[in-house]
């Protein structure tokens, strides 16, 4: 009546591979969601700068993504966070105040001092608007922001 794979006569029990196959497709499924989240952040409009000396983003740290559209024909920038498009920096504040405390939260259950503001920027954009985005990340309280680039064109 046992289970198990083995036989009652105390041996070795055998090995189950359909379990073990459960728990990775489920992990597989699980991290796929995480990069999948990652990438719909991220604004396929936005010609990033080139930058020959970039290096990878480290993804082990919390974050905020700060997308800064440029706008040729009316000659503005516009503030792209989490899908919703901002005309003015200052509206963003209170949005990324409130991304900042769920990630501090959900990451190590308190504060989390690697928290930080990645700022994409078009490569059109004047830097004015670069810096607002900066300023906007500082009046939410962070203090470590990075910057995307390519190095390749």
């Amino acid at each position: 009546m046992g289970g198990g794979g083995g036989g009652g006569d105390g041996s070795e029990p055998e090995f189950q591979v359909a379990p073990m196959i459960d728990v990775l497709l489920v992990l597989l499924i699980f991290f796929m969601t995480l990069t999948s989240a990652q990438v719909l952040k991220v604004d396929k409009s936005i010609k990033l700068p080139v930058a020959p000396d970039a290096q990878k983003q480290d993804t082990q740290r919390a974050q905020v993504i700060l997308n800064v559209r440029w706008n040729p024909e009316t000659k503005k920038a516009s503030f792209v966070y989490d899908d919703k498009v901002y005309e003015r920096s200052g509206d963003l504040v209170p949005v990324i105040k409130v991304a900042k405390e769920a990630g501090e939260h959900k990451i190590l259950e308190g504060k989390n001092p690697t928290f930080r503001c990645v700022i994409r920027g078009d490569r059109d954009v004047p830097a004015i608007y670069v810096s607002q985005a900066m300023n906007t990340a500082a009046e939410a309280g962070i203090s470590d922001i990075s910057f995307s680039a390519v190095n390749k064109n």
